[in-house]
């Protein structure tokens, strides 16, 4: 026999009973009082009410198990509300609820939702408007915008436009708008209106009109006498697809095997458009790693091959609103190939390149170029990194960030692993990424830096407040970005600082302090919070109400309960200031909180455990100071449904009659239903059986009978269950000593778990054991769960032999116990036993702290602190927490301390590798454990410096002698040495040997092999983060040396020639290696300080342009394939810095130009003194006079004028002044009068020559009237 109790969720919850307008019921007809019972059930599962965490482990549902005795229930329930702590809840307090059976769901009153929405808000000191449509219509609210279109709203030019905006308020909202900051006037415009009842904004272009011209930036505002509330600044834009522009595109031609970038520019357009390539057939562009389209559109072939000419190449636009492709003129590829048959056979060839005579060759980046790059994202949005690369064979693309890993949850590699997306990028994302392009040539790589900025994001959005007069409130507003976001207050749409002063108002920032408001406070406050990337514009209005209590629920409520039960009596209520409400019991005086009661913020009052006294009409009171209202419930109470006769298990023989017996008692009030099931599904009721109200009988027993069989009794609010197993045996099977011929079997589970003595560290648990199925019980184990660290889990507790059916169970502090037994023979173990009945302990300091305290650096500037956390049986109090202590060894400096609630910390910015004290002690609400023990941890490792004094002795020919000293800072724990060493003679370069030291060797004995050559040492200290800076060091030199010959067969680099200036130098080397090599130069400054330079292969000279003036290098060139190929290390002596400044004074520009402007100065005097020789004498003027008249020649009108060669004459139209300078007249003669086009000209001596002309159209038109023509000559005269 298995046996099953529960406890239904109505007998917790009860039931409610309201007043019916019409309607009658069974719960009706045995109550004569104006009661009706509503499904509080059904209304807490509508959504509405939520239960909280806080009674996730009450009992309730089919899951709870009732006690054999009240009594024992009782004993139970009694010293838990002695040691029971409940934190008070937000909201509307805590309950569980389950399914009633039997009993239709119906939605929830207004009321319900109404006082939902009260009881939240009333906790955060602001009030909220109930959604009782009679509350609603009553009081004034300023606008709220509750609808409004996207700040980019891009719009088809086919369609109307239409721009949404929708606020509510009360009185409604009246609505304008602003296009580009300026007033819009919809009515001057007939193709804009309003929709009724609404601010949304529809322009008809169906009578003609060009969307274009409605383009802009709008803004809402919706008024009502108490506030104006704003929309976001929305920008209009009309989609746009324009056309390609028209091309001729000459057929591209490209050798087999070259990378090739096709580019396909599309035009822009308004969204972008999505570009993809097809043929002109519109046959899709097949696309592989070594084909494929870069995220800009253009199509990338990291190598041509001669089948890609078999089609053609044209890039297609698709553009979002028209729904149109637009294709561009089609790319031709001719391939030049030394292979001109496509053999097809060729391309599964596992050398497919050099059997078509394609070279290999290195990768190199085709996009984006260079080494390095960067890129900008924003918070939020996804990171596209891309790289494309060339090369024969078509090479591989990898990713890594570097100084950490990828975050795999959100990265995904995209377009042949050529690109890397990160979605939902955050400030974690940024820093620096590199790709990875190799193949079996060779790889370089891409670093692409990663900043992530951010426009501006809620941490603290301002709400509405509704206060009551004479109250205080804030609205607060807080934003972060990158950059910091800069925040404005507005309010009713116009700046904080030009709206009225406002006694009652404080700007503090990004918060504004009301104090002691009243009714003229109401407005509508904007926050506008902005970066160059964005901003954030949130409304929030200030309200004050005075409105007198009211009652929100149905009156005279009727609640059903449980007994021993946890039931809660709300009373929904509604006021400004906010009622404080109180309860009473059978209209005595005394206010019900405390002991047994307990009542919530929101007025809920809770009854811990339902006794047969607590039935009686409950009054909740509701008061402040404009009056009061008050509404009652009543409370009955019920007995539980008890299955006190449960079925056993049975064993029948086929064709037998078994009777299942379910007695049952229950509250004579409440209807009672007894269904039945088997292997828990309804049991149909067929006729071979019969249902009775206490017993089920199956005549006939046949083999589908066997089975578990479940009986399940039910009222209205609560119900039992209790199961049993069939065993149906054959003829020939069933023995005369039934038992004596079973096999053996698990044992049946324990059942009727009973916890009594209880006491502070220890309670009595008894259980009733199962059936033992021939096999003798053994052991028991006792497990328990608890509800706060691991909840569902069970763990063992104790093991106790198979012959007691009690034990003393040893408890820690502050543990909501649950237990469960299980019993073991030699065939194994039963199922586990119904759970038993909570027992929570009360708390206490932790008596001990976590375990395995390690402090070690995951970086070099950190220490992470970890511990084992501690479990629910070594917490002893609520909320759990670690008080981590740290500092550095042997400072004797204070201790740095943080509380931790996880298990791990990071202590940042640390030195590298320095010893910390540690301490972690646990804490709870009743205390702090026992004072830890301090544990040694180290801060994060770095690559060590140099060894210090490497010193290469050679006492003979046959051995050379090393040593050194230890690295001075090690910065970390050193695991060894690392030597690499090289024998060379001249060109000629031995294998390199490596080999690796202890931490603690500082010698080493190297064996000659030959004594003619010399070694080049290199040494390196390790730790776990790597081999750190190297040393390099030379053997003597012998002093028969001979002058280095290279082998003809042998590689080698010979004659390397140093051309130094003060800050750079010229490297050229010869050397016997094949096309394609590639060389590193290596250079040591005197303060050992080594540099590389990777050489491309046929890339000489090399210039280094790092260098100091007056320093001494050692340089030598090596293969960068094989770097024991080294050519003989040279010295070099950088000039000093002063010989920049004594090149040629002939070669410097400053001097070139001022030899130029001295030679044009001397030859435009040369021309003055021409002209001014020759000036004077009569001759026609119109023929060869080269200087126009002035305007009060008085022989202007024949044409001619006196002239004379005296020196000493000034010119005409010219004074001399006391001084000698010749002042100007009002007219100047000038050039620019004289010739047609050119025609003067300067000999190369510098004389004037050509035709004395002038120009006769001016002459005749200008008359006497006066000009000053500004010239080069005119400026001449002034100066002579």
């Amino acid at each position: 026999m298995r046996r099953l109790a529960a406890r239904g969720a109505a007998g917790d919850a009860g039931e409610v009973a309201a007043p019916a307008a019409g309607g009658s019921d069974s719960a009706q007809a045995r109550s004569p009082s104006p009661w009706r019972l509503i499904d509080l059930g059904a209304i807490w599962n509508t959504g509405v009410f939520l239960p909280a965490a806080a009674w996730n482990g009450a009992s309730s549902g089919v899951e709870r198990r009732r006690l054999n005795e009240a009594k024992k229930l009782s004993s139970v329930q009694k010293v838990q509300l002695k040691r029971l702590k409940v934190t008070r809840p937000r909201g509307l307090g805590n309950r569980e609820w389950g399914r009633v059976p039997r009993m239709a769901r119906q939605p929830a009153p207004p009321w319900v939702h109404a006082a939902f929405l009260l009881c939240l808000l009333s906790l955060g000191g602001a009030i909220e408007i109930p959604m009782d449509p009679s509350i609603q219509n009553e009081l004034t609210q300023p606008p709220t915008i509750t609808k409004q279109s996207v700040k980019d709203h891009i719009v088809d030019p086919r369609d109307n436009i239409l721009i949404e905006c929708e606020a509510k308020g009360n009185p409604a909202p009246s609505f304008h708008w602003t296009r580009n900051s300026r007033f819009f006037n919809i009515a001057k415009d007939p193709r804009v209106s309003m929709r009724r009842r609404s601010g949304t904004l529809v322009i008809d272009f169906r009578s003609g009109g060009r969307p274009e011209e409605y383009e802009g930036e709008y803004q809402c505002f919706a008024r009502n006498k108490f506030g104006t509330a704003l929309s976001n600044r929305i920008r209009l834009q009309v989609s746009k697809s324009p056309l390609w522009p028209k091309e001729n595109l000459d057929p591209v031609v490209v050798q087999e095997g070259a990378p090739l970038t096709l580019q396909c520019n599309p035009p822009p357009g308004l969204p972008s458009p999505v570009i993809f390539w097809m043929s002109s057939s519109m046959e899709p562009i097949a696309q592989d790693k070594r084909v494929s389209q870069g995220h800009n559109g253009d199509l990338y072939f990291s190598n041509v091959m001669l089948q890609d000419m078999q089609t053609d190449y044209s890039c297609n636009a698709r553009f979002h609103f028209t729904h149109t492709i637009q294709q561009k003129n089609p790319f031709t590829l001719k391939v030049l190939t030394n292979h001109p048959y496509n053999d097809s056979s060729l391309r599964n060839h596992p050398d497919m390149y050099s059997a078509r005579g394609v070279a290999e060759r290195t990768p190199s980046f085709m996009y984006p170029q260079g080494t390095a790059s960067s890129q900008m994202v924003l918070r939020g949005m996804d990171l596209l990194l891309e790289c494309i690369a060339s090369g024969v064979p078509t090479p591989d693309i990898a990713w890594y960030k570097k100084g950490g890993d990828l975050p795999s949850d959100k990265a995904k590699f995209e377009n042949f692993n050529k690109a890397l997306r990160i979605t939902n990028v955050s400030e974690e994302d940024s820093g620096e990424y590199f790709c990875l392009a190799s193949n079996k040539m060779g790889s370089i790589r891409h670093t692409i830096s990663v900043r992530v900025k951010a426009a501006p994001y809620w941490l603290d959005e301002p709400k509405n407040l509704i206060l009551a007069p004479g109250e205080d409130g804030r609205l607060v507003c807080r934003a972060n970005g990158n950059p910091k976001p800069t925040v404005q207050w507005m309010v009713n749409g116009e700046p904080l600082q030009s709206a009225p002063p406002n006694p009652n108002r404080e700007v503090a920032g990004d918060t504004i302090i009301f104090r002691d408001t009243q009714i003229s406070s109401r407005a509508v406050y904007q926050c506008n919070t902005s970066n160059e990337h964005g901003y954030l514009l949130a409304n929030a209005f200030v309200s004050v109400l005075d409105v007198p209590p009211r009652m929100l629920s149905p009156r005279n409520q009727l609640i059903r309960v449980i007994l021993y039960n946890r039931t809660r009596l709300d009373c929904p209520f509604f006021g400004s200031p906010i009622p404080t409400l109180r309860w009473f019991k059978n209209g005595q005086g005394s206010n019900l909180d405390g002991g047994n009661y307990h009542v919530y913020e929101n007025g809920s009052l809770e009854i811990k455990m339902i006794r047969k006294e607590d039935q009686g009409i409950y009054t909740c009171v509701a008061t402040n100071i404009l009056g009061k209202a008050e509404n009652q419930v009543r409370l009955e109470v019920k007995d539980p449904t008890r299955i006190y006769r449960m079925p056993e298990d049975q064993v029948a023989k086929r064709g037998t009659t078994v009777q299942l017996e379910c007695r049952v008692k229950h509250d004579p009030s409440l209807k009672l239903t007894v269904s039945w099931l088997k292997d828990d599904e309804p049991l149909y009721i067929g006729n071979r059986m019969k249902k009775e109200d206490d017993s089920l009988t199956i005549f006939g027993v046949a083999e589908r009978d066997q089975g578990s069989y479940t009986c399940v009794a039910s009222t209205e609010l609560d119900q039992d269950l209790a199961k049993a197993y069939l065993t149906v045996l054959a003829d020939q099977a069933t023995p005369t000593n039934r038992l004596a011929a079973l096999p053996k079997g698990r044992p049946d589970r324990p059942r009727d778990l009973e916890l009594t003595d209880l006491a502070e560290r220890s309670v009595r648990l008894t259980w009733i054991p199962g059936d033992d199925n021939n096999s003798p019980i053994t052991d028991y184990v006792v497990q328990f769960e608890e509800d706060q660290f691991q909840p569902g889990v069970w763990h063992d507790h104790s093991k106790y032999p198979g012959s007691v059916n009690s034990a003393v169970l040893r408890l820690s502090p502050y543990v909501n116990y649950q237990f469960r037994v299980i019993a073991i023979n030699e065939v194994g173990s039963s199922h586990p036993s119904l759970p038993s009945e909570r027992y929570r302990t009360s708390g206490a300091p932790p008596e001990s702290n976590p375990g395995d305290v390690k402090g070690e650096g995951t970086r070099k500037n950190n220490m992470e602190i970890t511990w084992t956390p501690m479990n629910a049986t070594s917490a002893f109090g609520p909320n759990l927490r670690y008080i981590v202590k740290w500092r550095r060894r042997e400072t004797r400096e204070a201790w740095n301390n943080v509380t931790v609630w996880g298990s791990r910390y990071v202590v940042g910015q640390t030195p590298v590798y320095v010893p910390y004290e540690i301490r972690v002690q646990a804490e709870n609400d009743f205390g702090k454990g026992p004072e830890p023990e301090s544990v040694i941890g180290y801060s994060g490792e770095d690559l060590p410096s140099a060894p210090r004094r490497f010193r290469v002795r050679q006492p003979n020919l046959e051995t050379i002698n090393l040593e050194w000293d230890h690295p001075e800072h090690p910065n970390g724990i050193m695991l060894g040495y690392t030597l690499k060493y090289v024998a060379f003679n001249g060109t000629k370069v031995g294998k390199q040997i490596v080999e690796n030291f202890s931490p603690n060797q500082t010698k080493f004995v190297v064996q000659r092999t030959d004594p003619v050559s010399r070694y080049r040492f290199t040494l390196s200290a390790r730790t776990q983060v790597g081999s750190g800076e190297a040393v390099t060091e030379e053997s003597p030199a012998p002093p028969n040396e001979a002058t280095p010959t290279a082998a003809p067969d042998e590689q080698s680099i010979w004659n390397v020639t140093v051309l130094p200036n003060s800050k750079w130098a010229n490297i050229t080397w010869k050397h016997n290696f094949g096309p394609g090599t590639d060389f590193v130069v290596e250079y040591i400054d005197s303060n050992h300080t080594k540099k590389t330079v990777p050489v491309k292969a046929q890339t000489q000279p090399i210039q280094l342009t790092d260098l100091y003036p007056g320093m001494t290098y050692t340089l030598r060139v090596y293969s960068r394939d094989n770097e024991g190929i080294s050519s003989t290390v040279i010295t070099f002596m950088t000039s000093t810095a002063y010989t920049n400044n004594q090149a040629d004074i002939a070669t410097q520009g400053w001097f070139i130009g001022l030899m130029c402007a001295i030679a044009l100065l001397v030859l435009i005097l040369l021309i003055v003194c021409f002209i001014k020789r020759s000036r004077g004498g009569k001759y026609p003027v119109r023929e060869k006079k080269d200087v126009p008249l002035g305007p009060e020649d008085p022989k202007e009108e024949d044409g001619s004028f006196d002239y004379s060669d005296e020196d000493n004459k000034p010119l005409q139209g010219s004074q001399t002044s006391l001084d000698g300078t010749i002042k100007q007249q009002e007219s100047d003669d000038s050039l620019v009068d004289y010739g047609e086009g050119g025609e003067g000209q300067f000999n190369e001596d510098g004389s004037f020559i050509g035709q004395y002309t002038v120009k006769k159209d001016k002459d005749e038109t200008e008359g006497n009237e006066s000009s000053e023509a500004t010239s080069p000559v005119n400026a001449i005269y002034s100066l002579a």
